[in-house]
């Protein structure tokens, strides 16, 4: 075997560890049924936050569904942060109480969710639970549930947080929104299968408060609440999954905009696979502990555009080296990555979205991902995109 063969070879090996790290995670995945709530409990106050920028058109209709789901003496704060339109007002009126933040320089949610623990310190709840403002939870006692796990574990809670396309839906949005149903539900569930921790995903999660008033601050990243959740099963606190409570969302209308916020999400995520990967799956191995390797695994899946886009180049470079008569060992370890990652695939969309996503939409797949090339392009030549940005929501403008 050739140098040029034994170095293709190497690397076929190192993409196989995501690939089966994908494949595991769905072939253990299976729909849950909605399970009883947490025992031994006793009575337990929580605080709803929800960070809001310039959210009036959605933020009465957010806060109207969620104050039916709370307890007594639950509370529900809105941070109106760094708005420009009546978000504050609007969120009073519709029984929120609220929170006016002004800081032009230091934006986003993570700054939002830090000032609002700052004015809980002095008389804080049992738990807290982040939503987003444009954000349902469901069944009906979905925040309890959340808010009872957390307080029973002590640790954590991440409910199931799913965005579906808009109702006229295009192509790049329907094959978004499979992806990101295997990246929160599928693969998470394969995890609780398993009896391992999970990420923290952005929308429906619960902590104890001692545990969210000590965390370390992630208000200048752009996926704070994954850092959050890796930093804190470093300290010993790992998230697990709450999957019978769904979380929900859409995705923002129009391609320009799905890709802004797909390119904030997924510079975001690759540079914590990088940061983070290794040093999980080192710690887990050094501490001997299963969920910080699992995690640290988990975390060295990359979005699926890029994971295809790295078999295909690993394929086109493999049939240069037979043609260059390198011989058919790294063809075939490519053929062999992408039947693993076609079953993987295969497994989610079977078992959770057929219902949902016709076999014909998966024929668009190979344009969403040459649609996501600049996104990746724009990584390698710049860096990752550094400046916090709103998506516009349904009916906006972008």
């Amino acid at each position: 075997m050739t140098a040029l063969a034994i170095a293709l070879v190497a690397l076929s090996g190192l993409l196989a560890v995501p690939c089966l790290v994908l494949l595991v995670e769905c072939l253990a995945a299976r729909k849950i049924e909605a399970g009883g709530t947490s025992a031994g409990v006793g009575p337990v106050r929580a605080t709803v936050i929800i960070p809001a920028h310039d959210e009036s058109l959605g933020i009465g209709g957010t806060v109207a569904s969620l104050l039916p789901q709370l307890s007594r003496g639950d509370s529900l704060v809105v941070v109106a942060d760094n708005c420009t339109d009546d978000t504050a007002a609007v969120a009073r009126r519709a029984g929120a109480t609220v929170l006016e933040r002004t800081d032009p320089v230091r934006r986003g949610k993570g700054h939002a969710i830090t000032f609002a623990v700052d004015a809980l310190r002095a008389d804080p709840p049992d738990v807290v639970v982040l939503v987003d403002a444009d954000c349902r939870v469901a069944p009906a006692d979905g925040l309890a549930r959340l808010v009872r796990a957390a307080a029973s574990d002590g640790r954590p809670v991440q409910g199931e947080y799913l965005l579906g396309a808009t109702e006229r839906p295009s192509a790049h949005q329907v094959v978004s929104a499979l992806a990101i149903l295997v990246r929160n539900r599928v693969r998470p569930r394969g995890m609780y299968r398993l009896g391992l921790p999970c990420q923290l995903t952005g929308s429906g999660m619960a902590f104890p408060w001692p545990i969210l008033a000590s965390a370390p601050s992630g208000e200048s990243n752009l996926v704070e609440d994954l850092v959050l959740g890796l930093e804190l099963s470093l300290r010993g606190t790992p998230p697990r999954l709450c999957p019978e409570v769904a979380i929900s969302s859409e995705l923002p209308e129009g391609d320009a905009t799905l890709f802004k916020q797909r390119r904030r999400w997924e510079h975001g995520q690759l540079s914590t696979l990088a940061t983070f990967g290794p040093r999980l799956v080192l710690a887990g191995l050094v501490r001997a502990r299963l969920g910080l390797l699992a995690l640290g695994l988990d975390l060295l899946v990359p979005p699926l555009a890029l994971l295809v886009m790295m078999l295909l180049a690993h394929a086109a470079l493999s049939g240069v080296a037979l043609w260059l008569g390198a011989g058919w060992a790294p063809l075939c370890a490519s053929g062999a990555l992408f039947a693993v990652l076609t079953l993987a695939v295969g497994r989610a969309w079977w078992s959770f979205a057929r219902d949902t996503v016709p076999l014909s939409a998966l024929l668009s797949a190979p344009f969403y991902v040459a649609w996501k090339i600049p996104l990746y392009v724009g990584l390698l030549l710049r860096g990752k995109h550094g400046a916090w940005e709103r998506t516009a929501r349904k009916g906006e403008r972008p």
